[in-house]
This record gives C-alpha cells, sequence and structure tokens, in this order.
C-alpha cells in the first residue's frame, strides 16, 4: 500500500511483514514499540493531520520534546504528502516567528509547557492550527491521533516532491529554509544503510535530536531502511549510553558525544561487542580519535554533510580511517574544489571551495530563488561554502568555513591549519582561530583556547610556541584563553560569537 509515495515505501520496506520486530525500545523504562505499532500510529497521525486540513505539500512545523510521537508526527507527514519541518527547541519565541512567518505552515506543534508564548506567535503568523507534544509524548496531538481509525491510504508522491524543509542556523544572515525532496532523503538513507552495512540485527543508541539532519534523517531512515531498530533516549546521557552500549551495535553521535564518554569508567568494556562509532556534525579533534581508539580498539567513523545535501563523504567502512579527514564522497556524490572566485576545478592537494553534485542535494532555498541562484549551480553543483582538499590518497579535508577564511596584508590563512599546531601544544584541549579587523593588516589572526583541566595556558607561551612553526603572516596577533568555546546545540563553534565579542581587539 505504500508503492506510490517514494520516500515511505522506501521507510516501510525493510519491515513489511515483520510487524512484530522491535523499532524502537525507551531507555528510560525498557519499553518495546514494534514495526507494526509505529507504522500504525505513524497512519493514524497522516489521517489527524488530513482532518486538521493539512493538505498535500503543507508544511508542519514542530518545535516539541524529542519523542515517538514526534517520530510518528514525521512519518506521517511523509504519508500525508505533507511538508515536516522540525524547529531546534532552544529557539526563543522570537525566533519561532520568523520560521512560521517565512514557511506560513498549515500546522503548528509545540510543547505544552510554551504554549502560552507561542500560540499568540503562530496566531500572528496566520497558522491555523496549533497542537500539543509534551516530553512524555502527551498532548493534543496524540489525543487526534488516537481519536482516528486505522488504515490510511498514503497519498501519492514522487521523487522530487518535497518532504520536509530544514532552515539552516543562520549565523551569518537570515536562515535559510533547505527544501529536500523524497528522492535527497531516501537516496542519502539508502547509502549510508550500504556503506555502513546497517541491517536488521542493528541496534542503534539513538541519542541525537530530531530536529537537526543527523538524528532524524541519518539516525532514524538509516534504522528504518535497514530493519534494524533503536535504542531511543530524550538526549545525551552518558550513563544511558554505557548502560545501552552491551545490547547495541552502533552509535551516531557528535564530538562532545565522545569527549565525554572517554570520561566514563569502564568506557572499553562496555564498548567490546560494538560494531561501529559515528560522529559528525562538528569536526572530530584527533586527539578524541587517537584515544577513543587506545581505550575501545574501535576507530570512530567521521563523515561529513550539510543541511542542504544531508550527508557528502565518510570515512571507509573497511580500510583506514584517518584522523582529521571525512573520508571520501559517499557512492552517487561529485565532489570537487574549486576555486572561489572562478568556480574553475583546481588540482589536487589545492584548498578551495567544495562543490557537491547527487541526488542528495536540496531542490533550493525556500522562498529564496536568488539565494537558490548563487549557491546552486544550473548544472546541479552545490557550493557548499566549506573550505577543503583532497590529499593523494583521495580523502577528504575540511579546512573550514569560507566565510572564517583570513585575509592578513593579504595572505590567505585557513584557520584549521593553525588550530591544528595549537591544539598539538601541551595543555591545550581544543582552539578556534578566528580573524578581526586590523587597522594595518585588514584582518588579525586570533587564537581561542581552551586549556585542558588543571593546565596552565598563557598567551605568551602559545605565541612562543607558535613562532617556529608558522609563517608570521599566519602566527596569531592576540590569544584569548577561555574555559569553553561557545558552540550551538549540534556542537559546532560559533565562531561568528567570537569574531562579535573580540571585534574591537585592535580598534
Amino acid at each position: 500500500m505504500y508503492d506510490s509515495n517514494y520516500l515511505a515505501h522506501r521507510l516501510r520496506r525493510a519491515s513489511a511483514g515483520k510487524e512484530d520486530r522491535t523499532f524502537l525500545t525507551h531507555a528510560s523504562d525498557g519499553s518495546a514499540v514494534s514495526y507494526g505499532a509505529f507504522f500504525h500510529n505513524a497512519g493514524r497521525m497522516a489521517s489527524a493531520l488530513r482532518n486538521m486540513g493539512v493538505e498535500p505539500g503543507d508544511r508542519v512545523a514542530v518545535q516539541a520534546p524529542k519523542t515517538q510521537e514526534m517520530l510518528e508526527l514525521y512519518v506521517g507527514c511523509v504519508l500525508a504528502g505533507a511538508v515536516f519541518l522540525p524547529l531546534n527547541t532552544a529557539y526563543t519565541p522570537s525566533e519561532i516567528r520568523y520560521f512560521l512567518g517565512d514557511a506560513t505552515p498549515a500546522l503548528f506543534v509545540c510543547d505544552p509547557a510554551n504554549l502560552g508564548d507561542l500560540t499568540p506567535v503562530a496566531e500572528a503568523c496566520g497558522v491555523a492550527q496549533i497542537r500539543t507534544i509534551a516530553t512524555d509524548g502527551s498532548g493534543s496531538l496524540r489525543e487526534a491521533r488516537d481519536a482516528e481509525a486505522p488504515g490510511f491510504d498514503p497519498v501519492p508522491r514522487g521523487p522530487l516532491d518535497l518532504a520536509a524543509i530544514l532552515y539552516t542556523s543562520g549565523t551569518t544572515g537570515r536562515s535559510k529554509g533547505a527544501m529536500l525532496t523524497h528522492r535527497a532523503l531516501a537516496s542519502n538513507s539508502e547509502t549510508l544503510r550500504d556503506y555502513w552495512r546497517f541491517t536488521d540485527q542493528d541496534v542503534l543508541i539513538h541519542a541525537l535530536p530530531i530536529f537537526h539532519t543527523h538524528g532524524l534523517f541519518v539516525a532514524t531512515n538509516v534504522t528504518l531502511m535497514a530493519g534494524g531498530s533503536c535504542i531511543f533516549l530524550p538526549g545525551f546521557d552518558a550513563d544511558a549510553i554505557m548502560a545501552a552500549m552491551p545490547e547495541a551495535t552502533a552509535l551516531m553521535g557528535v564530538p562532545t558525544f565522545y569527549t565525554r564518554l572517554l570520561q566514563q569508567e569502564g568506557l572499553a568494556e562496555a564498548a567490546k561487542g560494538m560494531r561501529l562509532f559515528v560522529s559528525g556534525s562538528a569536526p572530530l579533534l584527533a586527539e578524541t580519535h587517537d584515544r577513543w581508539r587506545a581505550v575501545t580498539g574501535h576507530a570512530i567513523l567521521e563523515r561529513y554533510g550539510m543541511t542542504e545535501t544531508n550527508m557528502n563523504t565518510s570515512n571507509p567502512y573497511d580500510g583506514d580511517r584517518r584522523a582529521g579527514t571525512v573520508g571520501f564522497p559517499l557512492p552517487g556524490v561529485e565532489l570537487k574544489i574549486c576555486d572561489p572566485e572562478t568556480g574553475e576545478a583546481l588540482p589536487q592537494g589545492e584548498i578551495g571551495v567544495l562543490e557537491v553534485r547527487g541526488d542528495n542535494v536540496f531542490a533550493g532555498y525556500w522562498q529564496m530563488p536568488e539565494k537558490t541562484a548563487e549557491e546552486l549551480r544550473e548544472d546541479g553543483f552545490f557550493i557548499t561554502g566549506d573550505l577543503g582538499r583532497i590529499d593523494e590518497d583521495g580523502y577528504v579535508h575540511i579546512v573550514g568555513r569560507a566565510k572564517d577564511l583570513i585575509i592578513s596584508g593579504g595572505f590567505n590563512v585557513y584557520p584549521k591549519e593553525i588550530e591544528e599546531k595549537i591544539d598539538d601544544l601541551p595543555g591545550v584541549l581544543e582552539s578556534a582561530v578566528i580573524g578581526v579587523p586590523h587597522p594595518d593588516f585588514g584582518e588579525a589572526v586570533v587564537a581561542v583556547v581552551v586549556p585542558l583541566a588543571g593546565a596552565e595556558v598563557s598567551e605568551a607561551g602559545v605565541q612562543e610556541a607558535l613562532a617556529g612553526e608558522l609563517a608570521k603572516f599566519k602566527q596569531p596577533k592576540r590569544v584569548i584563553v577561555l574555559p569553553e568555546l561557545p558552540r550551538n546545540t549540534m556542537g559546532k563553534v560559533q565562531k561568528a560569537a567570537l569574531r562579535s565579542e573580540y571585534g574591537d581587539l585592535f580598534a
């Protein structure tokens, strides 16, 4: 019955006829949810959406806790032909106003605890329907689901129909809504399932948020397409992950997961039966990669993706997973390094802007045709804005964001090169290198450094250590020592916040 709906068919076929197989196990109480029950509920969610007036192509915006019901809503949207629009739970009512005004959803779902603040926002944006999902899954959306009879006939959807809109983090300018098609989501998840060897025997520890591509379109979709199961956590909890490992085969996380798990007693024993550890959404320090391998015997598999493209590259499942690299282009993904000015492909080994093309690439930015034309070429290549190079063995290295490139005294300075030198210094946990305005050089290199616990790191010490390692124009003119770096919810360092904070150092 799912054949007419491109993505729903691919999410369901691995579990079709295996209704009693476990899809989710709730880590909080050990209760299990079968594939049959999950898709039964997703169908009733789709019926509820239709009865609320949600038409095919309408947006359904969601800012709600991570629950089974939110996943049912996602699949229900796919079945109903609607466009799922998850929103970061950290967004304020003011930020939500922008998203609702831009996307004009037919339905907005929020936490009942925020209903008082968000109802006037939604009403001001002309949203016709508001429903709730609470932390325990209860709320008016679940009540609407439970009032529906089972048996929803999926709305026909083709490969180029929209399945979701994900807004970029908006660190520069207005946040942009990346339009993701049924084909983009399906092709990427199927590729990852095969590349990472997921089967119906896999049990994934699901501790990522589901308002983001990593937790929703990688972790969830890959599990569904393999017919495997998830141990479902509401968020990161080191003790809960440690407790789940003996029953699991895989973990997908951000670098912070791994640095915190390395502090846990008994990690080596807990990880003994695991098959795969995946890291993404932010760069993984080589030190973390090496320490994890030393403690657990496993090499973390680092990959590279974006909101607009899902996953583009991955270190190999078999073969050398190299620290500091994001591996090779995935099957079906073309990748090239281009001159940022001319767009011409550069020779291997040179640094330029990564461009990618494939079925995984988004269809453009919602209601932003000019921005789409700037970043999505007519030949299908997407200009990622990430700077990188391909080494002699074909591994892709991400050097930084093009917007983070520092031009000091007319010379290009790539922050990643300096950060790697600083991170190798004794007593340093991590660093972030930024460019700030300078009266003589245009921009000056500034390093923000976080010491290891109990270590002493000084500005003079860092500058002295780098003096013989880097050309003078690359050496930091100032070094700021902080207890931690500002990060977003997915662990990415917020360099825009650092540039704002320290932009007047040389004024």
